[in-house]
């Protein structure tokens, strides 16, 4: 049950965001007393606690899957991205917002998580790209990691892109083109190019 909890609330925490999900809308789609709910979780800010903690292992390991494959860097990085679209809705609401705005405990413990997740991730990147020649030899690995990860964190926030004039996978598209653009080799940049236009005729 516990895990059940887990996962409806993610899904509206998602959809809905952190602050404007209740307990009893809870409670009510998975079809059980919200006394159940408090068996689990003495409070929302528990389960709120416990549904962040669920996703970010749930998107870390879907990463670290990605990762697995020793697919071609750039590659890699799209593929990150279409699965973070995909299972992440923050087209529908603004949840790492509402989670900074009203708990921020959880949010700083959150991105502090994420940091150390992610600045591995994209400095395994780097490094590879790099070896591999789509990536220039004379980057700044740890500047670049700590710019990209701050950087998509900015992406996510409705004030600086209001979600009514910016679509979340769009910026991301736009943003991953600008971060490989300066960071690669003529090589690189050809691979980059095969992926746009694969993107752009798949839509």
């Amino acid at each position: 049950m516990r895990d059940k909890i887990l996962i409806n609330s993610a899904d509206m925490f998602l959809n809905f965001g952190f602050k404007s999900v209740t307990m009893d809308d809870i409670a009510n789609k998975i079809g059980i007393s919200k006394k159940t709910i408090y068996q689990h979780f003495e409070t929302k800010t528990k389960l709120v606690e416990a549904t962040t903690l669920y996703m970010f292992e749930f998107i870390s390991h879907g990463i670290d899957c990605i990762c697995a494959l020793n697919k071609n860097p750039i590659d890699e990085i799209f593929e990150i991205k279409k699965f973070t679209i995909e299972h992440l809705k923050y087209e529908k609401s603004s949840p790492q917002h509402q989670l900074q705005k009203y708990y921020p405990k959880i949010f700083s413990k959150l991105r502090a998580n994420q940091f150390h997740i992610m600045l591995d991730c994209i400095a395994n990147n780097l490094s590879r790209g790099i070896k591999e020649g789509y990536y220039r030899d004379s980057l700044n690995i740890d500047f670049i990691s700590r710019l990209y990860f701050n950087t998509m964190l900015s992406l996510k926030d409705p004030e600086a892109f209001p979600i009514k004039d910016f679509s979340l996978n769009s910026l991301m598209d736009n943003y991953l083109e600008y971060h490989i653009r300066g960071i690669s080799t003529d090589k690189g940049i050809t691979k980059l190019n095969s992926i746009l236009n694969i993107n752009q005729n798949s839509y």
